[in-house]
This record gives C-alpha cells, sequence and structure tokens, in this order.
C-alpha cells in the first residue's frame, strides 16, 4: 500500500514566540477593597476627576498583580499601609464604551469604625472625600455595575466565599 503526498498531512507551521504573543488577546484589570462597618454600610471614595463614586482600587498596570495593585492604590488614595484580607469577587467584564473586555478583582479590606476616618488625608488630590454609605445609598453614587458587583462582594465577605461574576452578576 503507498501512501500519496497529497494525503499526507503538512507539519503544522511553528509561530515564533514573539507572534504568537503578539496575537494574544489583551484584557484590561482593576483591583478594589471592600472596607465595612459594623452596621455593613461601605466605604465609598469621591474622586475628583469623574462624578461616579468608587471603592478603594485602580486598574492594574503592566507587570503588577491584582494584590499588588490593591495595595499600591490604599497608599496612593487614602494613605493607608494595610494588609488584604482573601479574595471575594472575580468579576469578568464585557467590552463597553470601547473599553476591551477585563477582569476586575475585589479584596476584603475588613470593618472599620468613624474613627478609621477621623482625620484622613487624600495624598495626592485624586479622592474628595470618604464615608461609609448603605447599599442603597451606593447604589445612587455608584455606577450600576459597581453597585452590583459591591452588593455581590458584601454576600461573599458574610458568607466567607469568593464569587465568580460576570457583567456584576454572580454566577458561581
Amino acid at each position: 500500500m503507498t501512501t500519496s503526498d497529497s494525503a499526507v498531512p503538512a507539519a503544522p507551521e511553528v509561530l515564533p514566540v514573539e507572534q504568537y504573543v503578539a496575537g494574544l488577546a489583551k484584557k484590561r484589570m482593576a483591583a478594589g477593597v471592600l472596607f465595612r462597618d459594623k452596621a455593613g454600610r461601605v466605604l465609598l471614595l469621591q474622586p475628583s476627576y469623574k462624578p461616579n463614586w468608587e471603592i478603594p482600587g485602580g486598574a492594574v498596570d503592566a507587570d503588577e498583580s491584582p494584590w499588588a495593585t490593591a495595595t499600591r492604590e490604599l497608599a496612593e488614595e487614602l494613605g493607608w499601609e494595610r494588609p488584604l484580607g482573601r479574595l471575594l469577587v472575580v468579576d469578568y467584564v464585557r467590552p463597553q464604551d470601547s473599553r476591551p473586555e477585563g477582569v476586575v478583582f475585589v479584596f476584603d479590606g475588613g470593618v472599620l469604625d468613624e474613627t478609621d476616618l477621623v482625620g484622613m488625608v487624600f495624598p495626592d488630590g485624586e479622592i474628595l472625600s470618604a464615608g461609609f454609605h448603605t447599599t442603597a445609598e451606593a447604589r445612587e453614587k455608584l455606577k450600576p455595575l459597581l453597585a452590583d458587583r459591591l452588593v455581590v462582594a458584601l454576600h461573599a465577605a458574610e458568607q466567607g466565599t469568593t464569587a465568580l461574576c460576570e457583567q456584576g452578576q454572580r454566577v458561581a
């Protein structure tokens, strides 16, 4: 039995590493920290550069882990050096408003009280104010996606779990 040349599959062409890596999907990443008080209110920050409030956190820089981002942002925004608690939420965010898809991580910052906010100074001028807010108040101040993610993070903190979300909605 003979095999014709056309029946033998061609060996797959191996891409150079640089070409392979250049073709990989690019995702943006962000990390935040959920702080709450004994009444279950959440710490929100009022940024100076946009109308919507936020939780402490921000975009992950190149060659930076999400947990390093959360720690860095606490220092930059609030002047705090605190250990992070466990991971509460991983949220996949679909592309929107000309932004690529992304992944957002929310870490547990723990329970604070009003005395933790007394004399708070915002080192870089990026934050105008900070305070504790109920989830209803938070829904008025946050973008809907972050408000949804925040509610899931609160439940995860109460339940001692980590939630997987898509677009702020718990999927696991």
